[in-house]
């Protein structure tokens, strides 16, 4: 808890209402409660899980605060209901949200890092391809339209001049479609494991293509952006460890929520991350990512700014 945080809710739901953030801003806000929604992602995706933890972790510590999870296409979809003001929060991966000049998208900042999402390049364990070219001609999910999938597999086959006949489905949905050979493989932008392949890979053999040459080719290309990264043997059943690339994910707010506001959510998830890894939830539906969420690294946004808030939260633990 924040001391007196109780006492500026009616100014700040005052001020929340004046710039049409509440949910149902038509009406005059309840005394002393601020309404926040935050987009997450699609069915099968981490983001649709850690995001409803998250969001439940905050409604329980944040006096006053009551957070709802929107679904979404995940990142760049959740950057456009930012920017709109349909949400207040939202997640997004880190080369998603950095423009061609190395700077936030007008009206955000960033509360934190969160954790590394891995590239996943998922076949059958049958399939003829073996390594990244071999997706040439083939058919391909790039993930749903508006993802963190879509923007970082679309950089990739531009890198390296690969062709694909490119399919637009959620992580349920491409998992879905490999499994039915509807589609040759499958990209997945996700934590390790996700929900989407590691059922997946509990019902069907499957492989992953490593991803080390493409790794090293974004990290030259937009370095800061990119890191390579190992998924070990212990995430997918009868999967080996694989090389691939990391791209951060950030937790993402409108510049205009209170600073006050934005201190106590960040607060919030570094007092309380090892217990946002369950939030109540049964081990089948742990969130695994939460993990990753520390101090150390949550101040590292790049080239994003901190909003006030996160800045002064991140000051005030070093005095």
């Amino acid at each position: 808890m924040v001391p007196n945080l109780e006492s500026r809710l009616s100014r700040r739901a005052a001020l929340l209402a004046a710039g049409g953030l509440l949910a149902g801003c038509s009406q005059q806000p309840e005394a002393d409660k601020v309404h926040l929604r935050l987009a997450t992602g699609p069915a099968g995706a981490v983001y649709r899980r850690i995001g409803g933890s998250l969001a439940e972790h905050i409604s329980e510590q944040v006096p006053g605060a009551t957070v709802i999870t929107v679904p979404s296409g995940a990142s760049t979809d959740n950057i456009r209901m930012l920017r709109a003001g349909e949400v207040h929060l939202g997640l997004t991966s880190l080369d998603a949200l950095i423009t061609a000049d190395g700077s936030a998208p007008e009206g955000l900042s960033a509360i934190c890092r969160l954790y590394d999402s891995h590239l996943h390049l998922v076949v059958m364990a049958g399939s003829a391809i073996d390594e990244f070219r071999d997706l040439d001609g083939r058919r391909i999910s790039l993930g749903a339209r508006d993802s963190g999938t879509e923007f970082t597999s679309l950089r990739l086959l531009e890198l390296d001049l690969v062709n694909v006949d490119g399919r637009y489905l959620s992580q349920a949905e491409s998992a879905a479609a490999l499994r039915d050979g509807e589609i040759d493989a499958m990209f997945s932008l996700t934590g390790v494991p996700t929900p989407a392949i590691t059922e997946l890979a509990q019902r069907h053999p499957i492989r992953l293509i490593p991803l080390d040459a493409q790794a090293d080719a974004l990290f030259t290309a937009f370095p800061g952006h990119y890191a390579p990264a190992m998924i070990p043997a212990t995430a997918y059943a009868g999967v080996p460890a694989t090389r691939t690339v990391a791209v951060p994910n950030v937790l993402l707010v409108r510049n205009d929520l209170p600073d006050d506001l934005v201190h106590a959510i960040t607060g919030t998830i570094f007092t309380h991350a090892g217990t946002i890894t369950s939030a109540g939830r049964d081990d089948a539906e742990a969130v695994p990512e939460a993990w990753q969420i520390n101090v150390r690294t949550g101040i590292s946004t790049a080239s994003i700014p901190l909003h006030p808030g996160a800045a002064a939260w991140f000051r005030d633990r070093k005095r």
